[in-house]
């Protein structure tokens, strides 16, 4: 008999983790959970670990590991606890490991992600920072040690769908025109552009279709989120930024569409569930059953489009002007932006003020290209001293 896959789940106590580690439970014949991370979700990850008995668990510090190993030794469990990048890394590259699931949020996830991507590894990217942040280097690993790259956003996983299998020829050598990125317009679609400014964590955190973690809802609701999206597209599928076109599209059931130079446009549809493309990637090329319900196209009745607008959500105009000026500018462009999300959660600023200080930061760091890592490490952490900066600045009013 097969022995099932081993999976690591990078980001297992996160919304696209527990979606993850649901399509394994229903299919045990073929996956198993090899180990799972979680750094602040420390109860929560015990509680996995009790259900899916991992080999291996990765926790932040040397003071969280003690403490989870000693819980799940008193259990009877042999998992063994890990703990920072190093943990990360090591669970990621495995020699044992056959799929890595990269759901770490935000730049955290980029060494483990590389990591699995330099020992070969099926990759489902969660992860889309690490991809912005490193893009050229990233896709060169990819290539060098013949990982194979699946995306797990809804989106970008409808692209890959709605693609002929030869797309790395170039994206006009297969016919395709353009890509349609869709997106749902978050919770402040309708909102008066002048009333953005009073908003609340609580509200930008009330996405209508999705349910996501704090950070990643924040950018839904800024639209930063699908600006990000646009540079990881850009890389994915070897596209210009001026060949892929954002799409507000409200009920989110069209993830994204492919227009192709005969006319014809490729969708891909499916109810807002990430399991969808998790267990698309997972099993890719075949295809399991997700537990996802199937669409009922009569009770929706209605699909939806409009342009984005860019006034009320300069992040978008921003992440293409990162994108286009290519080097370490997506790299700057998502370090601010995860301070400054950061900076709103706390209440420290307001919603608007999000784009301000990304836009300070591209504006006073110059780009440069992209040679090594160290390069891309680096202009993230200027752009988080900066946005620091700005956001320590004295206020008007303030002594």
């Amino acid at each position: 008999m097969t022995q099932p896959q081993q999976i690591t789940v990078l980001g297992a106590t996160g919304s696209i983790g527990l979606s993850t580690l649901d399509v394994i439970a229903r299919h045990p014949q073929r996956y198993q959970a090899f180990a799972l991370s979680g750094f602040s979700r420390l109860v929560e990850l015990e509680a996995l670990c009790m259900i899916h008995r991992p080999r291996y668990a990765v926790v932040a510090s040397v003071e969280a590991a003690r403490d989870l190993q000693g819980s799940l030794s008193a259990a009877g469990l042999g998992t063994r606890v890990l703990h920072g990048e190093a943990g990360l890394c090591e669970v990621a590259a495995h020699p044992e490991v056959d799929a890595v699931m990269a759901a770490i949020v935000g730049a955290a996830g980029l060494k483990p992600t590389l990591a699995a991507v330099e020992a070969g590894k099926k990759v489902l990217l969660a992860n889309k920072e690490a991809l912005v942040m490193s893009g050229a280097l990233f896709m060169q690993a990819v290539r060098r040690s013949g990982a194979v790259l699946l995306p797990i956003d809804s989106e970008h996983n409808a692209i890959f769908q709605c693609l002929p299998g030869d797309y790395s020829r170039g994206l006009a050598q297969v016919g395709v025109r353009r890509i349609l990125l869709t997106a749902s317009g978050g919770p402040f679609r309708e909102t008066p552009q002048e009333q953005l400014a009073a908003v609340t964590p609580e509200q930008a955190c009330a996405h209508p279709n999705w349910s996501m973690g704090r950070k990643i809802s924040v950018d839904s609701a800024s639209m930063m989120n699908k600006g990000l999206e646009l540079i990881e597209a850009c890389w994915l599928f070897d596209a210009k930024p001026a060949q892929v076109q954002i799409v507000i599209h409200p009920q989110s059931v069209i993830h994204s569409l492919v227009d192709y130079v005969d006319g014809s446009v490729l969708a891909q549809l499916g109810n807002p569930d990430m399991r969808t493309p998790i267990s698309h990637a997972l099993a890719w090329p075949e295809r399991i059953d997700s537990g996802v319900s199937a669409l009922d196209l009569f009770a929706i009745g209605r699909l939806d489009f409009q342009a984005p607008d860019e006034q009320r959500f300069p992040c978008l105009r921003l992440s293409r002007q990162a994108a286009e000026a290519g080097g370490t500018a997506p790299a700057m462009l998502n370090a601010a932006n995860e301070v400054a999300v950061a900076a709103f959660l706390e209440r420290r600023i307001r919603f608007p003020e999000i784009a301000s200080i990304i836009d300070d930061v591209l504006n006073t760091e110059t780009a440069v290209a992209v040679e090594s890592l160290e390069t891309v490490l680096a202009a993230d952490c200027r752009a988080r001293e900066l946005a620091e900066h700005w956001l320590n600045r004295p206020r008007r009013g303030e002594a």
